[in-house]
């Protein structure tokens, strides 16, 4: 009978991996196709950024990054990004507690206006920013009333910018928390344990690195977003042009090296934040593994 038993659970081995293999030829191919994709679609591109901005030498490189509405649009960009990743981690960590520690009316509701930045367009989300806070706004008349500007401002660009990237805490951490459980906080509050002292203790350990990632996931967006910013931002050079704009405005003016100069620090802030998603992801798979062999 063991025998038997064992017979049989070698074949079913075997024919799961006769399922899942496939032939040589299949698997190249699919390599081929993946690889070519990237090559046509993100080597080529980078490279190109690249070449055009070095293109006419490191001298003109240097002077078009330290222009002065250059690095004004630069530190507009980290401004935005500084403001609006804290803000979206506070939320994100609320939303994900409130929905995957609670039940409550309008839950669902919840969920589905976190994904919203998702189904809008950015264009429209600053058209309706426009609505509220412009001059022929519902608040336009107070808000001119009291000196408060907002659009063709700061705040604006600040305001499109959180929009636009809400969602990713909330949808890093949500899936987490939820194969998470609640056994682990429910065991603290049963010892005594206060709320501060299980979010600290038990919960902010246990998705640090969902959080991290969602976190740089937050930031890259927030630093490369165009559409919304473009809209609230009236393109004032040097005082509301963030660096996505910058480039814009360069390439209209055909000056084709400063705007690929200031497009490659784009692009260097971006393969940093591939660098560090990488590394989020292994440290990630790293702890399950530990966690999994400590079961």
């Amino acid at each position: 009978m063991h025998i038997s038993k064992s017979v049989n659970q070698y074949q079913s081995r075997t024919q799961q991996k006769r399922a899942l293999a496939e032939p040589a030829w299949v698997r190249n191919l699919l390599i081929l196709i993946t690889l070519a994709f990237l090559t046509l679609f993100l080597f080529l591109p980078l490279a190109a950024v690249f070449s055009e901005a070095l293109r006419k030498g490191w001298q003109v490189y240097i002077s078009a990054i330290v222009n002065e509405d250059a690095l004004s649009a630069m530190k507009l960009t980290f401004i935005a990004a500084a403001i609006a990743v804290p803000l979206n981690l506070v939320f994100g960590v609320a939303a994900a507690w409130a929905i995957t520690k609670f039940n409550f009316t309008g839950k669902s509701i919840l969920i589905t206006l976190i994904d919203l930045p998702f189904a809008v367009s950015p264009v429209i989300a600053g058209l309706i920013y426009v609505l509220m806070f412009g001059l022929q706004g519902w608040f336009g008349e107070w808000l001119l009333d009291h000196d408060i500007k907002i659009i063709f401002a700061i705040p604006g660009i600040v305001l499109a910018t959180i929009f636009v990237t809400f969602p990713f805490v909330a949808r890093e951490l949500i899936p987490l928390m939820q194969a998470q459980g609640k056994e682990e906080e429910e065991a603290g509050l049963v010892l005594g344990a206060s709320g501060w002292q299980i979010f600290w203790r038990i919960t902010l350990p246990n998705i640090k690195w969902g959080l991290l990632y969602g976190v740089i996931l937050t930031n890259a967006r927030a630093m490369g977003e165009f559409g919304a910013v473009s809209v609230v931002s009236g393109h004032i050079r040097g005082l509301t042009n963030t660096m996505p704009l910058h480039v814009e405005i360069l390439y209209n003016e055909y000056n084709y090296a400063a705007a690929f100069a200031v497009a490659s620090v784009l692009a260097l802030l971006a393969l940093l934040t591939l660098v560090f998603k990488t590394l989020i992801e292994w440290q990630t798979a790293r702890a399950n593994q530990s966690a999994q062999i400590q079961e």
